[in-house]
């Protein structure tokens, strides 16, 4: 799927919030100053064609909510910021964690866990 900008990513995050709504619902949840109706609803369609969005049509009213999930958005976008910010290496991802303080010692410990659960649990290799 193509890449969202600011903007489109600020309005599906008012779509997985809300679950579905129409432009105005969006609208009243954006901060001021509000972009117009119509800016809005270009970008909502913008989301359409890009695969994130579908709409129920009620007469002329059009429902909207979002064709993927939060998560997997967050799947996504993650893969590509370690594919590009740290060449694809998980290990990179941690060390920039640990030399930055965003870890805490217990954190730290909890990964270790992880670590050990999962080479526990995976099969021998031969």
């Amino acid at each position: 799927m193509e890449a969202l900008n600011h903007s489109e990513e600020t309005i599906m995050r008012i779509l997985w919030d809300i679950g579905e709504g129409v432009v105005h619902d969006i609208i009243a949840r954006l901060s001021d100053p509000k972009p117009p109706y119509t800016t809005v609803s270009s970008i909502i369609r913008v989301l359409e064609k890009k695969g994130y969005v579908l709409h129920k049509a009620y007469g002329r009213t059009y429902v909207y909510l979002p064709a993927i999930s939060k998560e997997e958005y967050g799947k996504r976008s993650f893969t590509d910021l370690v594919g590009y910010y740290f060449n694809g290496s998980p290990k990179n991802v941690l060390s920039f964690l640990v030399e930055e303080n965003e870890l805490k010692e217990d954190e730290l410990e909890e990964l270790r866990q992880l670590i050990e659960k999962f080479n526990q649990n995976k099969p021998a290799q031969e």
